[in-house]
């Protein structure tokens, strides 16, 4: 884990090679991840253990990953949307531990996208979106680093998003949340399909795709690999509660 974290942030390759020891992790709190750092041992297991492998993490032939489908309507965006359109910083005061909070979050998701986009991902004055999936262009999520942006999407309502490339942060703020998935397409799906469209999107391992109904197209999807079991168990700390790797909050 060290080592990949460090490959991908050299920066943090030099924190982590001038201290012999690793962060307490009980010390941390953080209003996206809902966990009670209290109970949390700071002797953590290895991210993957044996009997978690086993059990968990991977699965025989004969298990093929359940397949899950989402369906519903379409909202259809373009390229470079960045977490300022999907969440606006006048809202990052809102904490999505709160259950209040985190509902009026979802009423801001994408409020901040420009004037060219007639229909609103939320109507004003509802709490919830009529779009179940998003479909976007390149680089989605660009900007900051805000976990606000997968958290309020997913508080709307949206179950994934489905777009030709993502920002870095924003796909690895979408799996440690686990609020929607972050699917990537092989083509320019946002070309192809417009605000309002019915589609299904149907994940299992292996053969992923979309299926626009009111077109008649479908899409294939890049698998999501590893990062699926994460987002199905609810985010990284509830899948690392599942796998054995930390403690149960009820213990």
């Amino acid at each position: 884990m060290a080592a990949s974290l460090q490959s991908a942030n050299p920066t943090l390759s030099r924190t982590l090679a001038s201290t012999n020891k690793s962060p307490s992790f009980a010390t941390f709190r953080s209003p996206f991840l809902r966990f009670n750092s209290t109970s949390v041992a700071s002797n953590f297991k290895p991210l993957v253990s044996r009997e978690a492998s086993s059990s968990f993490v991977t699965r025989s032939a004969a298990e093929p990953q359940e397949r899950k489908t989402f369906h519903g309507l379409c909202y259809v965006v373009g390229d470079n949307i960045d977490t300022d359109q999907i969440i606006p910083a006048e809202f990052l005061t809102l904490v999505p531990s709160n259950p209040d909070e985190y509902e009026k979050l979802g009423s801001y998701a994408l409020v901040g996208l420009p004037a060219s986009y007639k229909e609103r991902f939320v109507q004003p004055g509802e709490m919830k979106t009529k779009y179940s999936i998003i479909i976007g262009g390149e680089n989605f999520g660009c900007g900051s680093s805000r976990e606000h942006a997968p958290v309020c999407l997913g508080a709307a309502g949206a179950k994934a998003v489905v777009a030709q490339s993502y920002a870095r942060i924003f796909f690895r703020n979408s799996v440690a949340t686990g609020e929607v998935y972050p699917l990537d397409s092989e083509v320019r799906v946002c070309d192809e399909c417009k605000t309002g469209d019915v589609a299904t999107v149907e994940l299992r391992e292996g053969d992923s795709i979309l299926i626009n109904h009111t077109t008649g197209k479908e899409y294939k999807l890049k698998p999501i690999g590893d990062a699926g079991p994460v987002i199905d168990a609810g985010g990284i700390f509830a899948y690392a509660r599942k796998a054995g790797m930390i403690p149960s909050a009820a213990a």
